[in-house]
């Protein structure tokens, strides 16, 4: 359980494996007033904490009426966007160039890269400036060009580098309007859902995450934020990913 104090909390992707583990680890804090919970199936929860909101990333218009909605209940102390793709029907990560193409680049981006920009651009606003507020994004460790030993999966490393980018270059911004809001990537660590499903075989079990342990650990993370941490990501176990 967070040990900070949040008010309002906004989780974006609440019906993903992630998402909906954090939704039901913060509705344990009794500090937190109101967790919005956004998905594209409007998930419902049992606590009477969490208000349920839909979104699709290809329509813009419903991220901002969402944001609308929930700008009536005041600022948000910490928003954590969740989303990511990986693989999907006739989708499949590249093991070599000759498996790109453009619809693939196209989809992944899509929900790793513009999505949660523009749901920055929408929830950027409804941060807290007055008191410490925290928006992060899931990102991965494969988005790091000076950690990439393997090579493959060109679009979704591609697509997770440019979300680092943009989470940086959002973080400068925000720095001189409010300073009191801290823009992070998290990395979740390879995690038993949907999206790591086809590759867990790889992953050694002490390796391989619920998504419970992993939502405790990157709520343990933004535990330690600071302002210092403005634009860094950081890994499930509190260390830093280069760039």
């Amino acid at each position: 359980m967070s040990k900070n104090k949040y008010t309002n909390v906004a989780i974006i992707g609440a019906s993903g494996s992630i998402g909906r583990a954090l939704v039901q680890k913060l509705a344990l804090n009794s500090k937190i007033t109101n967790i919005f919970a956004l998905s594209r199936s409007k998930t419902q929860f049992q606590s009477s904490k969490i208000r349920s909101y839909s979104f699709e990333f290809e329509k813009e218009e419903t991220i901002e009426t969402a944001a609308k909605l929930i700008a009536r209940y005041g600022p948000l102390d910490l928003v954590i966007i969740a989303t990511g793709t990986l693989h999907g029907k006739e989708l499949t990560p590249e093991k070599n160039i000759k498996d790109l193409s453009t619809w693939k680049f196209e989809k992944i981006f899509l929900v790793n890269t513009f999505g949660p920009a523009l749901v920055l651009k929408h929830f950027i606003p409804l941060l807290n400036n007055k008191e410490r507020s925290i928006c992060a994004t899931l990102s991965a460790r494969v988005g790091s060009i000076s950690d990439n030993r393997l090579g493959g999966w060109y679009a979704y490393r591609a697509s997770k580098s440019a979300l680092n980018m943009i989470i940086k270059t959002t973080s400068i911004e925000v720095q001189r309007k409010s300073k009191n809001t801290v823009i992070v990537g998290l990395h979740p660590g390879t995690v038993d859902s949907e999206l790591s499903r086809p590759f867990k075989g790889n992953v050694a079990a002490a390796k391989l995450f619920t998504p419970e342990f992993a939502a405790e650990k990157l709520l343990e993370v933004l535990d330690s934020i600071t302002l210092a941490h403005n634009g860094k990501c950081f890994a499930w176990d509190g260390q830093e990913i280069p760039s």
